[in-house]
């Protein structure tokens, strides 16, 4: 049995000895200068300006095998590959061209010779099909092809196809032509006997397949969708390398055969699963292998290509590809760790004599893929956890759709795999709830200035996540080994990854540093780093300076010297510290039931959520101060424990908060092991002394059962203080320095409130005269009380309160009351209830049309309104148009 290498190259040979054809490598299969291809769907691709005119072929004939790529369109949806035997995402495509040389007779020839002679594939399974015309474009049957056909094949197996399947198009215009297929029925003899082939052919069958497609371009499209015929006539052919080796080998899949079959066995040697039998099973471990084997050649070429996974474009195309891989050997085979990389040695050995490209970068190319891997891994664990306490605590057997969007939004949790994991645990997922979400999110989306993401520039390939050095040291030495551009509201930023870096990224409430990367070099450069985030557990430095004009002269990674906003950091750290020292205090204050429920951590203050049930008391705010500052005075030092077992973390007694995800191994930080032991990530005092001085400025709610404190430290502490002494002090000049401070103050409110009372009654008598006039005022129009009028009034709430007293002593009122207050026109609207019910009539309609009069708006209810606005000019004009309702 010939090997598949062995088959490439006589398919090579046959046309470059026998034929006369040039050898030509295969084009990239990721497209960098065609706005309508991103990845080369077909072997013709690299010859489209031949075709079109646009340039002169180098060589009248040329054979080549391309890498094809194909995601979308006729039975390629990628969601489906994997589920049949004969789909592929990534594939070669070997054919043979003319451009302006032979046509018809040699290519039906040449072709027939290869397949039944070279080959030896029986004559007997093997159909083809010719165009078989188009009367509405009167375009006739291709019978050349046929008559040349027949001196080869029964004419019981040449079959008409239609325009769909025999007319090929490069697009709305330019060169077509009839085309001509080759299929093969692999089904056992007797199935045969049972059903002939030429009633399958085109039908979807797995075993009756096309497996060569000669194109004959003697047309042109022209612009009004007329043909006429070529000056040059042309040959393009393709052929699925994949099927053909398939049908060689006689095997019933093309997963069966040499090419996918070192990459299934690596992949059961890994799992510990048996394909076949999985198989024969009709069991998803098989559709996984298939699924894994076929993308992660599709990956690897893509990168070799110079394609990198990313979040736009073609790079998103990659990405999603290797992360349906992912997620098909997270969910099927078991694996927790990357795989698909061990899996890029194989294949860099398998192809190195045809795509040299991937041994020359083999170890580049398994290093994104694993980055990419152990990230996405990561998303689906975190995914995962927050999936399985859903339905632990479910009230019922449905995970509603907005919580599915949620898992897809926030950790790229697929629907199909929550769908799958609700059905293992008997629940339903709501669809349609998840659909309505993401509808929903599109629309803000396009509403948002949403930023643009380019792809990473790699100046060095590396797979290890960042080495954090910041517990230690303010600076380090670094290589910048990637960086890519960002398009948001502030202008053109860059994210940039160095391999080592004292600056800690936000996470865990602590906000990121901020600082310089110094560039190395005859000239040193700075580079200004205004906050520093965590991407997939990557270290990324945000700035808005222009890096590549900075880095022009760097050819590979620049040697960087990253230096932190030390007085900046050693707020932070004392503000973090003290949010340890408080998180405790309160449990020997309140309770411990209190647990935290969020925090930032900043230079500028720091904010804690907790639970507890009910407001705090002055006292008990106090006591957590005091708690904290004697903790301060005893200078307690900082015990830092990396890499603890998490199990024996918890059995110290280290807190772990609800809902964070925690690795195999954790951080333990402890000030004082009897009073604060904490698994934490971020950066500390080195003894508590350092912070100084610990303060609380606010106690309020966050949310239901949950408290948020606010608090300064160190210098904030102190200049809040000292503001509040200065306060205190303004208070006892303007007081005339009183012996007793507080009993001066009470004093002066209870002053205050006489007067309030005096005023209230002084509003009262002269509100009482002024309804006394408005009622006399009173007209009688149509069986109704009407009243416009404008008073003077101090406060607009007297308008609702003199509207609702007239109220109360008429029957069938319709009142209109303005009045002018603070440079405004109010408008107070009164109807009777007979009114609304019996007339229609609506107070709150009438409120808003009178409003525009003012420029301003309002409403209420149907008996009452008000309204406001600024154009006090036409104050008369609102009283006038309240006439016209009646």
């Amino acid at each position: 049995m010939m090997t598949s290498n062995q088959i490439r190259q006589q398919f090579l040979d046959f046309f470059i000895k026998k034929c006369g054809h040039t050898y030509v490598h295969s084009a990239p299969m990721v497209l960098k200068n065609d706005p309508t291809l991103m990845f080369s769907n077909s072997g013709m691709v690299q010859f489209k300006d031949y075709f079109l005119g646009n340039r002169t072929p180098e060589h009248k004939r040329v054979v080549n095998s391309q890498k094809c790529l194909r995601v979308s369109g006729k039975h390629n949806d990628l969601e489906d590959v994997g589920l049949d035997t004969y789909h592929h995402t990534m594939f070669e495509m070997l054919g043979n061209w003319s451009f302006g040389d032979y046509f018809k007779k040699e290519a039906i020839a040449w072709a027939w010779e290869l397949l039944t002679q070279v080959y030896n594939l029986p004559k007997d399974r093997l159909y083809v099909t010719v165009f078989g015309g188009d009367e509405q474009e009167g375009i006739p049957r291709d019978e050349e092809a046929r008559q040349f056909w027949l001196e080869h094949i029964e004419e019981s197996r040449i079959l008409y196809g239609g325009k769909k399947d025999n007319f090929w198009e490069m697009g709305d215009q330019g060169p077509c032509g009839p085309c001509s297929e080759i299929h093969i029925d692999l089904r056992s003899d007797l199935e045969r006997q049972q059903v002939a082939g030429h009633l399958l052919i085109n039908k979807d069958h797995p075993q009756v397949i096309e497996i060569w497609n000669l194109v004959f371009m003697q047309f042109n499209r022209r612009a009004d969708g007329s043909l006429e015929p070529l000056p040059d006539k042309h040959v393009d052919t393709g052929m699925g390398f994949e099927r053909l080796v398939r049908a060689l080998q006689g095997k019933d899949s093309n997963y069966d055969t040499d090419i996918f079959q070192p990459l299934i066995q690596h992949l059961e040697k890994q799992s510990g699963k048996n394909y076949h039998q999985a198989e024969k099973q009709n069991s998803k471990v098989a559709v996984a292998m298939r699924v894994v084997a076929d993308h992660v050649r599709a990956v690897t070429f893509a990168i070799a290509d110079g394609q990198l996974p990313s979040n736009t474009k073609a790079g998103y195309v990659i990405r999603r590809i290797l992360r349906r891989a992912v997620r098909y050997g997270y969910t099927f085979l078991g694996f927790r760790q990357p795989f698909m990389c061990k899996l890029v040695p194989l294949l860099a050995d398998q192809f190195a004599h045809i795509f040299p490209e991937v041994k020359a970068q083999q170890d580049f190319i398994a290093s994104v893929i694993s980055q990419e891997e152990a990230a996405f891994l990561r998303t689906l664990e975190n995914g995962l956890q927050m999936l399985d306490h859903l339905m632990a605590h479910a009230s019922e057997k449905v995970i509603n759709g907005q919580t599915a969007f949620e898992l897809y939004d926030t950790y790229g949790f697929p629907l199909d795999l929550t769908a799958l994991i609700a059905r293992e645990h008997g629940f339903k997922v709501d669809e349609a709830g998840f659909q309505r979400a993401m509808q929903q999110q599109k629309e803000r989306s396009r509403h948002a200035a949403a930023a643009e993401k380019g792809d990473w520039v790699i100046l060095e390939p590396s797979e290890e996540p960042t080495e954090f050095v910041g517990y230690q040291s303010d600076e380090a030495l670094a290589r910048l080994l990637r960086y890519r551009r960002i398009i948001d509201k502030k202008g053109v930023q860059y994210q940039i990854i160095l391999d080592r870096t004292p600056f800690y990224a936000e996470s865990g409430g602590q906000v990121g540093d901020t600082g310089i990367l110094v560039l190395h070099g005859e000239h040193p450069r700075k580079i200004h780093i205004i906050d520093t985030k965590k991407e997939i557990d990557q270290i990324v430095h945000l700035t808005y300076d222009n890096l590549p004009e900075i880095i022009a002269d760097h050819s590979q990674a620049p040697l960087v010297t990253a230096i932190i906003d030390s007085q900046r950091r050693r707020l932070i750290e004392a503000n973090h510290t003290a949010t340890h020292l408080m998180h405790a205090a309160l449990r020997q204050v309140l309770g411990n039931h209190v647990m935290q429920k969020g925090s930032l951590v900043s230079d500028a203050l720091l904010r804690f959520d907790f639970s507890h049930f009910a407001r705090m008391t002055s006292a008990e705010i106090e006591q957590v101060e005091k708690i904290v500052n004697a903790k301060i005075r005893q200078n307690i030092p900082l015990e830092e424990q990396r890499n603890v077992p998490i199990e024996q973390a918890k059995a110290m007694g280290a807190m772990a908060l609800f809902g964070e995800k925690y690795g195999e191994f954790v951080r333990v930080v402890t000030f004082d092991k009897n009073f604060s032991i904490e698994l934490c990530g971020g950066t500390h005092v080195p003894q508590t002394g350092v912070i100084g001085q610990f303060k609380i400025i606010s106690e309020s709610s966050s949310a239901a059962g949950v408290r948020r404190i606010e608090a300064l430290t160190s210098s904030k502490a102190e200049e809040y203080i000292y503001h509040q002494l200065a306060l205190l002090e303004q208070v006892r000049t303007l007081l005339k320095n009183p012996k007793d401070l507080v009993k001066a103050v009470e004093n002066l409110l209870h002053e205050k409130q006489a007067l309030q009372k005096e005023i209230d009654r002084l509003h009262h008598e002269a509100l009482q005269e002024v309804k006394r006039t408005l009622l006399a005022k009173i007209a009688r129009k149509n069986g109704v009380e009407f009243l416009a009028e404008q008073v003077r009034v101090p406060k607009p709430e007297l308008l609702k309160t003199l509207a609702f007293q007239l109220r109360q002593e008429t029957q069938s009122l319709f009142a209109v009351l303005t009045a002018v207050v603070d440079d405004k026109v109010h408008i107070a609207v009164m109807l009777a209830d007979s009114l609304v019910k019996e007339h229609g009539l609506n107070a709150s309609q009438i409120a808003k049309e009178l409003a525009k009069l003012v420029e301003g708006g309002g409403g209420g209810q149907p008996f009452f309104a008000t309204a406001a606005g600024s154009n006090i000019a036409n104050v008369s004009k609102v009283l006038a148009a309240a006439n016209e309702w009646l």
